[in-house]
């Protein structure tokens, strides 16, 4: 999503989900049917060759090279890794859209490229350069039988988990994408922040209107309550943590704040990033569900605060965000690792912010206001320092980093387009290319 939006997490959390999911999920995949718990019943014998029998598709908005160097030097140093670096295979995508009046794309063109394998104008979710709908891969893994799913720290109808689950023109329809999320796509599982596009004008649901926090926020839905016609869809609506760990097997819907899950603001003047529920966390009840169907699963999962800090030139905030991804890659390689079969690949959408990694040097300061240098921060593992500068508040056009490992990751090596990216996904997934 488009950005500007912790607590550091040990790693603690990431393991303890990891190892909660491992007891959920038995070697092999036995469960329920995803698909409203049908009850399939049957083992994991999908994976074989180069199928991919599910796939994890994991996008740090906003997450370019530096970001994710930035996160290594902060967390692990320079003899660590990071999980999303440790992937079997590695490229870059370039970011480019096709909107005729901006070079440099925004969240809506790029995660539709990479959901449709189409480039588009900025600001379009789900649709070409002539407004038409074009299928995603989302929508193609429910066609060919397979639990779809969507999990994000930004609103679940945000431009990224916009972009697989539906078609509008414009990405700031939120009320008319979550409607189509439950009337056409129909995810089995949509995690994520947003209840204030799920309910009308002065209607809060579980999350107040007008929170301390952030005074502004309030229900603002223009298709009705569509948290209620959710249930009687059949889906579990949840708004916190206790709720999702009691949820069952079936359709499931959380909502955790009434628009991001973070406070995306300057350094000190009211940033926070403290989701009621983690992306790891959730990103594991997501697998508990969806890996239940016996043809697998399509999901995909988002890191929108990497892109909402780094446009608050919050370097803290972004490290923090940064870290959130990375356990939750961990998690999926563990997840990976149990079930053959399994496509993971990280990748962003574009990068923000102009991010660079320096020296300290008191007579090395490029910006001022927001864009001002960030730090010191403490290099992992040593006694040195480095400062973050920042160029711009807005996005970059860099090629960003991909790493991938399952099933089809080999043909994600070397330069891509971002297109190319969903070629390869459904290639891997479905055994055919665009058609």
């Amino acid at each position: 999503m488009d950005a500007r939006r912790t607590t550091w997490r040990s790693g603690a959390a990431g393991a303890a989900a990891a190892a909660a999911l491992a007891a959920l999920l038995p070697l092999g995949g036995w469960g329920q049917g995803g698909d409203g718990g049908d009850g399939h019943g049957r083992p994991d014998d999908r994976g074989r060759g180069d199928r991919a029998r599910n796939v994890i598709f994991i996008q740090g908005d906003g997450l370019g090279l530096s970001h994710r160097e930035v996160v290594r030097l902060a967390t692990v140093g320079k003899d660590g890794q990071l999980a999303m670096d440790s992937l079997e295979h590695a490229g870059w995508t370039t970011t480019d859209s096709a909107d005729p009046e901006e070079a440099v794309t925004d969240s809506a063109a790029g995660a539709t490229a990479f959901a449709s394998g189409v480039r588009t104008y900025n600001g379009a979710v789900g649709v070409d350069a002539a407004g038409n709908p074009v299928p995603t891969l989302l929508e193609r893994a429910r066609g060919a039988g397979k639990a779809t799913g969507l999990v994000t720290t930004a609103q679940v109808t945000d431009a990224t988990p916009g972009a697989f689950g539906a078609h509008v023109p414009d990405r700031g329809d939120q009320s008319e994408i979550a409607r189509q999320f439950l009337e056409s796509s129909r995810p089995d599982v949509v995690l994520g922040g947003g209840e204030d596009w799920w309910y009308p004008e002065g209607d809060p649901g579980a999350w107040p209107d007008n929170p301390a926090k952030d005074p502004t926020e309030q229900s603002r839905g223009t298709a009705g309550n569509l948290v209620e016609r959710a249930q009687e869809l059949g889906y579990t609506y949840v708004t916190d943590a206790e709720g999702l760990a009691a949820a069952g097997r079936g359709r499931l819907l959380g909502l955790f704040a009434n628009e991001e899950m973070f406070e995306q603001r300057n350094e000190g003047e009211g940033d926070l990033y403290e989701p009621e529920v983690p992306l790891v966390d959730m990103t594991a009840k997501a697998l508990d569900v969806l890996s239940r169907d016996r043809d697998g699963f399509f999901l995909l999962v988002e890191e929108e605060a990497v892109d909402e800090f780094a446009h608050r030139s919050n370097a803290t905030r972004t490290i923090q965000a940064g870290q959130a991804l990375d356990e939750t890659v961990a998690l999926a390689l563990d997840f990976a690792s149990r079930h053959r079969g399994t496509l993971v690949l990280v990748v962003g959408d574009h990068a923000t912010g102009g991010l660079a990694i320096e020296n300290v040097d008191d007579e090395d300061e490029s910006g001022e206001g927001a864009t001002t240098e960030d730090g010191p921060f403490d290099l992992a593992g040593s006694d040195l320092q480095f400062t973050v500068d920042w160029t711009t508040g807005g996005h970059t056009g860099e090629a960003t980093p991909l790493t991938a490992q399952g099933p089809g990751a080999e043909d994600l090596t070397g330069a891509q387009r971002n297109t190319d990216v969903h070629d390869v996904v459904l290639r891997a997934m479905l055994g055919r290319g665009r058609g």
